[in-house]
């Protein structure tokens, strides 16, 4: 498989590598993104492979909960340029359809498309306003929770984030600036699981060859014993659970505390117990390729009405 010079510019986006270490793993790998993004890493070249998504696409992400309800949802809403995501009758369509989420319980996007809100189907809001704005929109994904939720939305839109507790607090003073202030390092921190039983076994496997493929990468750690090889394996685990479960992370507006300790400290602070049960993080256009295309292209398009 050929690659190209974009394709060497994409990769050293994805792992924050030198130009000419990019072009060797394409070239090793045969132009295959993903195998060179991981032979980066077992060199030791690479960062985390969750720095290895390109965020491109415009839209809005949009967080809410109904506490009537005890019902929250996040959705996604995609837009062609970042000039309609600002657009007031845009934002309120996505609001509109997370609304419909929470009201509805929609099984996916080809259903929540049918829900009726007033005389119109989410559809027709939607073609609507694609006949208004010029557009192409679209509602890329969803997620609903039930229970004790709490929603943050960073960067007017770019992140959105829904936590899920298991806790009888949830209806005290504090419990709200509690679960805001978890929604709010979720969104900085980025964490990839609740917990370290949360993270998949072939995950953990997987990361321990990554880590041993780069300590006999390494000339300096190549010949040490396995005992040594093991232990050290063993530390890069823990650090991959710190940086990747959300209750390991040291709290970002406290960090002489990780996550749990907070959480323990709050639910004692109110009587009660919290436990942080799943949730969702969405940034917009995550893994969505965007086309390249200059600001004097994009006006002479809307000019010309296209």
């Amino acid at each position: 498989m050929a690659f190209t010079a974009q394709d060497v510019k994409a990769l050293r986006e994805a792992t924050e590598c030198g130009m000419l270490d990019c072009k060797k793993a394409l070239t090793e790998t045969d132009g295959d993104m993903e195998k060179a993004i991981e032979l980066l890493r077992e060199k030791g070249l690479a960062a985390a492979a969750k720095k290895a998504s390109r965020i491109a696409a415009e839209g809005i992400v949009v967080a809410i909960n109904d506490p009537e309800k005890n019902i929250g949802a996040v959705i996604e809403v995609n837009s062609e340029t970042d000039f309609v995501a600002k657009n007031e009758s845009f934002q309120e369509f996505a609001r509109i359809a997370a609304q419909a989420v929470i009201d509805n319980d929609p099984a996916s996007v080809e259903e929540l498309l049918t829900v009726k809100v007033g005389d119109q189907t989410i559809q027709e809001l939607l073609q609507d306003r694609i006949l208004v704005i010029r557009e192409n929109l679209k509602i890329r994904r969803f997620k609903r929770y039930e229970g004790a939720t709490a929603v943050y939305v960073h960067g007017g839109g770019k992140i959105g984030v829904m936590v899920r507790f298991d806790t009888d607090v949830a209806d005290k003073e504090g419990f709200a600036e509690y679960g805001k202030n978890i929604a709010m390092q979720i969104a900085a921190a980025n964490p990839l699981y609740v917990c370290e039983c949360c993270v998949p076994a072939e995950v953990v496997e997987h990361e321990k060859e990554i880590a041993l493929a780069q300590i006999n990468n390494d000339p300096k750690m190549a010949s040490k014993p396995d005992m040594a090889k093991t232990k050290i394996v063993e530390g890069k685990i823990n650090k991959y659970y710190k940086e990747n479960c959300l209750v390991d992370q040291e709290y970002v507006k406290d960090p002489s505390m990780t996550i749990k300790e907070y959480t323990d400290k709050t639910a004692k602070e109110l009587g009660g117990s919290i436990k942080i049960a799943e949730f969702v993080r969405m940034e917009k256009g995550e893994g969505i390729e965007k086309r390249e295309e200059s600001f004097a292209e994009e006006v002479a398009k809307q000019i010309a009405g296209k």
